[in-house]
C-alpha cells in the first residue's frame, strides 16, 4: 500500500465508501464513525501545533534576509497569490450557487446523524487564532533578533511535526475519508457530493489556465516579450510538476526554462527557489474554490470580508506548505477552522476535493514562478549592486 500514491488511495477510499455504504449494516458504519470521531479529535489537537511548527520557522527563514530584491519578490508573490484567491472567490460566487443543488447542501449535516459508539475528547493546547498570532510574533522575532537557539529549536520542532504528518496523519487520511463517504452513502447523500465535486473540478481546471494566461500576459507586457512564447518555454516545468506534484522536485526544470526566457542566471537562481516556497497562486485558487464549495454545501457564511480575511492569512500560512505531504491543504487547516469555522467533516471534504487535483495546482505554481522571474529580471539587472541580494543568493 505504501507504493500507492496518496491521490489513488483517496480515490479508492471514496469509491469503496460509496460502494460499501450501500450494503454495510448500521453497526459497522458506526465503527468507522467512531474512528472518524477519534481521528478528528486528534487532528483538532494537532492543528495548532502544525501551525506553530510549520509557520514559525517559515516566517523566520524568509525574514532573516532583508533586502530590496527579497522584499520585491515576496511582495509580488504575495500579491499574485492574493489575486488568484480573489479571482477564485469572484468566479465561485457567480457560478457555484448554480452548480450546487439544495439536496447536496444538506449532505454534511445528514452524514453526522450517525453517532459514534463512544466519545474521546482531546482538547487542543491553544485555539487556532492564538497559534497563528503566536507563530507570527515568534517568527518575526526570530527573524529580527537572529536568535540561533530559538531558530534551531523551532526547526527541530518542525521536523517533529512533519514526521507526525507523514506517519500519523497522511496514512490514515484515506481511512478517514472512507468513513466520511461511508456515512454519507449510508444516509443517501454521497451521490450529490460527487456530482458537485465533478462540476467544481472542471471550473478549477479552467481557472488555473486563466491564471497562467494573465501572469504571462503581464510579464510579457512588462518585459516587452511575447507572452505566449514565454509561456510555451515553461511547458516542460508545467509537465514535470504535473507528474511529480512537487514544486521542490521541479526546481531544476523551472530554473532551466526560466533562463531560456532570457532571465539572467543570478535572478533566476534567486527567484525560482524562493518562489517555489512563497508563490502559490495555483494552490490558493484551488483552496479558495474548495473552501467556498464546502461553505455552500454546509451552509456556512461566505461573504467577501470573511473570505478576504481567509485569503490574506492563508497566503502567509501556505509558506509552510512546500515539502510537507498534503502541503497546502494541511497548512490551510488552521484558517479553515479558525476563520471559516470548518468542522472536522468539512475539513475531510476539503482534503478530498483538494487532493483530487493536487498536481494541477503545483503545475500552476511553478509555471507562474517563471512569469515572476521575468518581471523581477526587468526590475533588477545583474549588476544591481545590492548586497542583500547577493547574500540572499548565497543562502539559496
Amino acid at each position: 500500500m505504501k507504493k500507492i500514491g496518496l491521490l489513488p488511495r483517496i480515490i479508492i477510499a471514496i469509491v469503496m465508501g460509496i460502494l460499501i455504504g450501500n450494503v454495510l449494516p448500521e453497526a459497522w458504519v458506526r465503527v468507522f464513525v467512531t474512528f472518524n470521531y477519534v481521528f478528528s479529535q486528534f487532528l483538532g489537537f494537532l492543528i495548532p501545533l502544525i501551525i506553530i511548527g510549520l509557520v514559525t520557522p517559515a516566517i523566520a527563514d524568509i525574514g532573516r534576509s532583508a533586502g530590496r530584491l527579497l522584499l520585491l519578490t515576496v511582495g509580488l508573490a504575495y500579491a499574485d497569490t492574493i489575486l488568484a484567491g480573489l479571482l477564485a472567490y469572484g468566479t465561485g460566487t457567480v457560478l457555484f450557487p448554480h452548480l450546487i443543488d439544495t439536496e447536496a447542501s444538506m449532505a454534511v449535516e445528514k452524514a453526522e446523524t450517525l453517532q459514534p459508539f463512544f466519545q474521546l475528547q482531546i482538547p487542543a493546547i491553544l485555539d487556532v487564532m492564538a497559534a497563528l498570532v503566536s507563530s507570527f510574533v515568534v517568527g518575526i522575532g526570530i527573524a529580527y533578533t537572529n536568535s540561533p537557539t530559538l531558530k534551531n529549536g523551532f526547526t527541530e520542532f518542525r521536523t517533529i511535526i512533519e514526521k507526525t504528518i507523514q506517519v500519523a496523519i497522511i496514512p490514515l487520511l484515506p481511512l478517514y475519508i472512507f468513513g466520511i463517504f461511508l456515512g454519507m452513502t449510508y444516509t443517501g447523500e454521497a451521490y450529490h457530493i460527487i456530482v458537485v465535486f465533478a462540476k467544481i473540478i472542471c471550473i478549477i481546471f479552467i481557472l488555473h489556465i486563466v491564471i497562467l494566461l494573465y501572469e504571462f500576459l503581464i510579464a510579457g507586457g512588462f518585459a516587452r516579450k511575447n507572452p505566449l512564447r514565454l509561456l510555451m518555454n515553461m511547458l516542460p516545468a508545467y509537465l514535470t510538476a504535473l507528474g511529480t506534484s512537487s514544486s521542490a522536485a521541479t526546481i531544476p526544470v523551472t530554473l532551466r526554462q526560466t533562463k531560456k526566457n532570457g532571465v539572467s542566471d543570478e535572478i533566476a537562481s534567486f527567484c525560482v527557489p524562493l518562489c517555489a516556497t512563497i508563490h502559490l497562486s495555483g494552490s490558493m485558487m484551488k483552496l479558495t474554490c474548495c473552501a467556498l464549495t464546502v461553505c455552500l454545501i454546509s451552509g456556512l457564511p461566505h461573504d467577501l470580508p470573511l473570505f478576504l480575511h481567509f485569503i490574506m492569512l492563508l497566503a502567509v500560512c501556505m509558506v509552510a506548505a512546500p515539502g510537507v505531504p498534503g502541503g497546502a491543504v494541511m497548512a490551510a487547516l488552521g484558517p479553515l477552522a479558525g476563520i471559516l469555522g470548518f468542522s472536522p467533516e468539512a475539513q475531510a471534504l476539503m482534503i478530498a476535493l483538494y487532493i483530487a487535483m493536487d498536481s494541477f495546482g503545483t503545475a500552476c505554481n511553478v509555471t507562474g514562478d517563471g512569469a515572476l522571474a521575468v518581471i523581477i529580471d526587468r526590475l533588477h539587472r545583474v549588476n544591481d549592486g545590492n548586497g542583500a541580494y547577493e547574500a540572499a543568493v548565497a543562502k539559496r
